[in-house]
């Protein structure tokens, strides 16, 4: 039997979940690697996230049931149990940081040389040799190219910079909405819990009442018993077959005189 099922079912129902989350993430990297096209890895790695989030909750939740039963265990189960999260959350950072080189190398599969721009006119422009070209004509074309590669350079500056600042304020958007979502996980995780010791609760308080129940309707027919033998007894006063009832007194027997008077 699971050590873990003895212990709790609500552990060993998280142990399972997470095994086969981390059977997918398993399946579902390898499928990564024999994935070429850049869209499709992109689809599969929000997939896997999803799943490495799921996982995290559920990381969470087996903490939380840890806690629960400490005053329970003793020190060795603790351990064990603690030893168990533990090995749970490496395996998950495994996870996360193989995630994390697929998506570094899924951006440089997508980066796109912004230095790259057109070249037309550069063809007709050169059909003059520089032969038949005069000193001036030379300094002046040299002037020219180089009026050309000063604005390509100023142009490709202010790509980079517009570039720069976008990429900041998307960070900075990307990062405050992923410590909201934390946030909001966070919260989730807390009211599903309470919720779950709220049910246990409930179950406990309805088998507190049936107990009680039981125990009234128990006494309700000792005292029920307890009248019909007084009845019985005050109605039928010589019933040898009724035992007197303690505390209650034998009816009183006619008195009679051996000697009586003239």
């Amino acid at each position: 039997m699971d050590p873990l099922a003895a212990l709790s079912e609500e552990l060993a129902e998280i142990d399972g979940q997470v095994a086969d989350i981390f059977r997918a993430l398993s399946n579902g990297f390898q499928k990564l690697e024999k994935i070429k096209d850049v869209n499709r890895q992109s689809r599969q790695l929000e997939e896997l996230t999803d799943k490495m989030r799921e996982c995290k909750r559920l990381i969470k939740e087996f903490d939380r049931e840890v806690k629960e039963t400490e005053r329970r265990t003793d020190a060795n189960t603790h351990k064990m149990l603690n030893e168990k999260k533990q090995s749970m959350v490496k395996e998950l950072n495994s996870y996360v940081a193989l995630k994390k080189q697929h998506q570094s190398n899924l951006e440089n599969n997508k980066r796109v040389d912004i230095f790259d721009g057109p070249s037309e006119g550069f063809g007709e422009e050169n059909v003059l040799l520089a032969s038949s070209m005069t000193n001036q004509q030379l300094i002046d074309r040299g002037n020219h190219m180089m009026n050309e590669t000063d604005q390509a350079i100023d142009r490709a500056k202010k790509v980079v910079q517009d570039t720069v600042d976008v990429g900041t304020e998307t960070a900075a958007a990307l990062k405050a909405q992923t410590e909201q979502m934390s946030r909001i996980v966070n919260e989730l995780d807390s009211i599903h819990f309470s919720i779950k010791k709220a049910s246990k609760l409930v179950k406990e308080i309805g088998r507190q009442v049936a107990t009680d129940k039981c125990i009234m309707a128990l006494l309700f027919l000792i005292v029920i018993g307890v009248i019909a033998i007084i009845i019985v007894k005050l109605v039928n006063p010589n019933n040898k077959d009724i035992r007197d009832i303690p505390g209650l007194a034998p009816p009183a027997m006619n008195r009679r005189l051996l000697w009586t008077p003239n």
